[in-house]
């Protein structure tokens, strides 16, 4: 018998750390929608649950800088998308990347608002806070809109295109068996 790979290990892993929904449902917090994280499409990995999983996860990893997991969660299960990819894909962005993409968002949204750093309400850093606070904010709401969109088409692309190179794959093998 064959060792399990470092990938299946993990996997099974986190699978066996990670409350089952059920579990989830018993409890007494979450009892008011409980009926609704049992339902089989916020669990499991149908290609239109995970695209707007992707496209929930993208829009609030960008909107939202802290408790971007429970929010996407909440809004999994107001639109039906698959909860744990929503709360895998606000990862994206962590404390660690939280500095470049602020940074980038700042810029792409100062090329539609100039920042007024001319007058600053404050001193110090409080007022350079707020001179650069409206360009990142249209920044972050861009690349919340856009990441989403382009997180929600992307899944769907890559399922069809997904499915066209097996049902390919598929062909050209009963080819080759009507040939031998």
């Amino acid at each position: 018998m064959t060792q399990p790979s470092f990938w299946q290990q993990l996997k099974a892993r986190i699978h066996s750390e990670l409350p089952k929904r059920e579990q989830l449902a018993e409890h007494r917090w979450l009892a008011p929608i409980a009926h609704r994280l049992t339902e089989h499409g916020l669990w499991h990995a149908k290609t239109e649950s995970v695209a707007r999983g992707v496209a929930i996860g993208l829009f609030w990893a960008f909107l939202l800088p802290v408790a971007q997991i429970l929010v996407a969660a909440a809004h999994s299960v107001w639109w039906r998308a698959n909860i744990p990819v929503a709360a895998g894909v606000t990862l994206i962005t962590n404390p660690f990347t939280i500095g470049g993409w602020l940074w980038l968002a700042y810029q792409v949204g100062s090329v539609f608002i100039a920042p007024d750093a001319a007058a600053p309400a404050a001193e110090g850093w409080l007022g350079t806070l707020q001179a650069l606070g409206w360009p990142t904010v249209l920044g972050m709401v861009l690349f919340a809109v856009c990441g989403a969109a382009a997180g929600y088409f992307g899944v769907k692309l890559f399922s069809r295109a997904s499915l066209a190179w097996r049902i390919r794959r598929r062909a050209l093998r009963q080819r080759t068996a009507r040939a031998v």
